[in-house]
This record gives C-alpha cells, structure tokens and sequence, in this order.
C-alpha cells in the first residue's frame, strides 16, 4: 500500500514537471546557442542533443523522486509562475547572454586590469617570452602625457615597467661613483601615485639597494616580485623578491657578480643569469675565481621561500632568459658567445630521472646579450659587436633562429650592427632593434627576410627592445625619442620626446623599453622618470 501510494505521486509530479523541464531546456539552448548554431550542432554532432534529453530525463525522475507533490491549493495557480526549487532557464540563459554583451563591451583597459585574476601565467620581462611588450587592449596613438614619477632626485629609469592591474612596477638607478643606489617601487597606474618604494635591500643594516638595470617579473599569483640587482661594474649582487602589497624584502639570494638581465618565472621557480665583470683591456675576469675572476652561471631558485636550487656555469649570461615547457634558453655573451637551453628542475629531481641540465648549447659568432625570445618551435636572440656603452668599430649583428628542441640553426639574417635589446614575435613577424639606430621588421615565414627597416635618427642607437601590438610598433632611441610606426610599412606616425624637457639625456641611457597595456604606455627615461602616456581616442 505504501509502494502504491507513493507512485502515482512520483508520475504525477513528473508528469507535470516534464514538458516544462523539457521546454526550458530547449529555450535555454535556443537562447544560448542561437538557432543557426543550435541547428549546426544536431548535423555535426548529434550525440550533444540526444545527451541533453538524456539529462533532462534524468533530472526529471530526480526531480521527481525527491520533490514531493504540491499542494493542491496551488495547482491551479499560474502555470508560467516558477515552483520554490525549479530552475527557469530561460531568465538563466537570458542573464547569462546579458553578462556576455556587458563583457564584451566593457572597457578593453578594465579587461586587461583584470588578467591578474584570470591567468595563471607569471608576468615577465617584456610581457612574457614573445616580448611584445603588449599586454592586452589597443594601440594608443597621438599620445599625451597623463603622468610622471620621478623618484630620488636625478633617478634615471634603466629597468622596463610591467603593468598589472592597477599596479604599475619599476626599478630606479641613481649614480653616485664610484657606485650607484637604486630602488624598487608600485605606483598607481592611474595616477602615478607611489604604493610603495623600496630602497633598503636590509633594513636592520640601513643597507641601499644598488643600482637596478634589470626589469622586474611577477609571480602567477602576483604576490611576488623578482628582479636582478646591481649593474655592469658591481660585484656582490643579489637577485632580490619583494612582496607586491608591502614592498617589503622578502628573500635575497647573494651572487659574487651581478644580475642585470630580468628573471624569467614558470611555476614557483625563478631563473635569472649572474654576469661577469669584464676587465680592460682584454674584457676577460680577472681575480678571484669566486670573484673577480668568475665568468657567470645561471641560477635557479623556489620563488616560496627562495631556496636556492641549482647553479650552472654560463660565461656571461647577462642576457633575460624565457622558459618553456621546463626548459630556459639564455644567451651567453662576451667572451661566451652561445645560447644554452637548460633544464630547469632541482638537482635531486633530475639526478632521479637521469637527466643532465644542459639540453643544448649552440655557439654564435658574436656575444649574445639579448633576450631570448620564443616563437612556436623557434628560439630568436640577437647578437653582434659592441655593448650598450660602447659602439664597435667595426660593426656587425646577426638574428639567429635555433630550433626550440635540438638548438640547430634554421636561419640568419645578417644585420648591420648589434641587437641588444629584445626582439618582439607575433602574427609571423619580428622586430629587432639595432644599434645603429634602426628598427628591422622580419618575415619569420620567409626565414627572417626583412620586410622593411626605418632609422630613428642619426648616431643615435637603439637598445632598448620595442613594444609591438600587431598594428603598431613603438621604439625608443638612446638620445630620448620615442617613435611609433605603422608595422605593416615601417613609416613613422608620431614622434615623442620622453626625456625631461629642461634636462636632456647626455649620456645616451635610453635604454628602458616601452610596455603598453589598455590603451596606455609606459616607459622609463634617463631624466624624465617613469612616465605614462595615453592616446587621443583611447579606442585607437
């Protein structure tokens, strides 16, 4: 008798459940799908409607077995009034493609702020291993000032800003021979305002942080920021995380040397190059081999606690390395002349699975002090003779293309004096600064062919690495202009001076590289600090 009473109560729920169940689970699917598409569905994949029926059959015995029978004071209400418990899919569908539009036009800048949130990525020099220097939204043109930050009094910006958010982080450089101090900082990307600005690497021992040329990168959760200390000169150096809400120091590892290329980070390690310092007049170490006398090495470390994990021997990796897949290529420059491409696990990890550290190493005719930049299967440095000091006499620079697996050559463009700064990849297209004051655009679909090439001035190099958007390309040169060009032609658009108006850059020390992210651009100056610009029509 119980079993009798209680099924006719279960068909008569489900009976008056189902077609309504049914019928919003179509509207839903109407509605979310478009009809067109709904229709596309049903050719191509007919299991995905039969599946959809599949569930709402099973819901509506769920439904059916636990939801006990209303009462019969309420079965003649409103037929279209939802029961307390029932699910309208078509108000859901509805708001969920109302939530689609109002993302889809919110404002690009309020979308890239929000990439924190949504990516799990570490943010690293350049924005990452194409070093496009773009971080999301459009190409701002007509640019016009929106803010400075100068810092210490005659700071100059050597290092490359990184935007995240709201945030903007940079490092600053004040010379003082015969050495240099330097700090850390987080401004507010909307008004320049600082958050913080670190300038003790010790606060117990008062002691300054050195000069910075290196440029900061962010952990995936942003909660950590590493960066490289010290420049060419120094020895004694640290790389350096800090803590991105308080600025506070949060572990620093000691080096010999100094660590002027920027740390690259995948999961929670960070691996960063420690250079030599070079003695005249044959700009080989000289001294202490633990000093003086060490040629470099690179180095890995756990960004959680910052355990030093691993040291490699590299000559001179004063180049930015960028990780893929476990794996970091770093050039190695004077001296070295080569790329390396090293595993980047614990020692014990790759001893346990019978792994050596090196995967590869390919020799370059000149040193390689670039940063590395990843394109698909291909790894991309520049190289070539002179430094960001001093020009060679005789001038020569190649772009090498080596495959990301084995390190063989794919091909070379000879180029007409040394890359230094990062070359920028995306949409099969590659920028390379020169020291000879040009930017080259490279067909990397027709094995590095040049496209076209613009100088930015006579005598005057540029060292700093451009930022690229697809539609426009932004360089700067080493006297204070910063110029942007259309990247289909290489004509130049507009041309900004970056430097302060009253105290022009004498010593050639342009050398931070632009980053643009919503519609705005940032970009470190020898006397001008850090400075952000925005375009007329922010939609450009």
């Amino acid at each position: 008798m119980i079993t009798l009473a209680v099924v006719p109560l279960f068909v008569n729920a489900g009976a008056a459940i189902l077609p309504a169940l049914l019928a919003g689970i179509v509207s839903f699917v109407a509605i979310r799908f478009k009809p067109g598409e709904w229709i596309r569905i049903c050719r191509t994949r007919p299991a995905v409607p039969l599946g959809l029926v599949a569930a709402g059959i099973l819901l509506w015995f769920a439904m059916g077995w636990f939801t006990p029978a209303p009462p019969a004071s309420s079965r003649g209400g409103n037929a279209a009034a939802t029961l307390p418990g029932e699910i309208n899919w078509v108000r859901f569908a509805l708001d969920l493609r109302k939530a689609e539009a109002r993302a889809a036009t919110r404002p690009e800048e309020e979308r890239s702020n929000n990439r924190a949130a949504a990516s799990d990525l570490p943010y690293y020099f350049r924005a990452g291993s194409a070093r496009t220097g773009h971080a999301g939204g459009p190409s701002p043109s007509g640019l016009q000032a929106l803010w400075e930050y100068s810092g210490e009094e005659n700071a100059m910006m050597l290092s490359s800003p990184i935007v995240n958010g709201n945030a903007v982080y940079g490092a600053s450089t004040v010379l003082d021979p015969p050495g240099s101090f330097g700090a850390v900082f987080r401004l507010n990307a909307a008004t320049g305002e600082a958050v913080w600005c670190t300038t003790l690497k010790d606060p117990q021992s008062k002691m300054d942080f050195k000069g910075f040329f290196s440029s900061p990168a962010l952990s995936a959760d942003g909660k950590s920021l590493l960066i490289g200390q010290g420049l060419h000169p120094d020895f004694d150096s640290e790389l350096v995380c800090l803590d991105t809400e308080t600025g506070a120091v949060r572990w620093m590892i000691p080096t010999p040397l100094h660590v002027e290329g920027s740390p690259a980070i995948e999961g929670d390690i960070v691996v960063a190059g420690a250079g030599a310092v070079e003695k005249e007049p044959d700009h080989k170490p000289k001294g202490d081999p633990e000093k003086e006398g060490n040629p470099g090495y690179v180095l890995g470390a756990r960004i959680s606690d910052g355990k030093l994990l691993w040291k490699y021997p590299v000559v001179d990796p004063e180049s930015s390395p960028a990780i893929i897949a476990g794996v970091a290529y770093i050039g190695s420059g004077v001296n070295g002349n080569a790329v390396c491409a090293l595993r980047i696990g614990p020692d014990e990890e790759l001893k346990a699975k019978g792994l050596e550290r090196l995967v590869w190493k390919t020799t370059t005719p000149y040193p390689a002090t670039g940063a590395v930049s990843i394109d698909g299967d291909l790894v991309l440095i520049g190289c070539g003779k002179g430094d960001f000091v001093f020009a060679a006499p005789d001038p020569e620079g190649l772009v090498l293309a080596l495959d990301r697996t084995t390190g063989a050559i794919r091909w070379k463009t000879v180029i007409p004096d040394a890359v230094l700064g990062a070359i920028a990849v995306r949409d099969n297209k590659a920028i390379v600064p020169v020291r000879n004051g040009e930017v080259i655009a490279l067909d990397l679909a027709r094995n590095g062919s040049i496209l076209w090439r613009t100088p930015l001035g006579e005598n005057s190099a540029v060292l700093a690495a451009p930022a690229f958007t697809g539609t426009h390309v932004y360089a700067t040169n080493q006297r204070g202009y910063l110029f942007v060009l259309d990247a289909t032609t290489g004509k130049v658009i507009e041309k900004q001076y970056v430097n302060a108006a009253n105290k022009p850059g004498e010593m050639g020390l342009s050398v931070s590289a632009p980053f643009i992210t919503g519609g705005k651009l940032y970009i470190g100056t020898e006397t001008g600090g850090l400075r952000a610009f925005t375009g007329k029509n922010p939609s450009e």
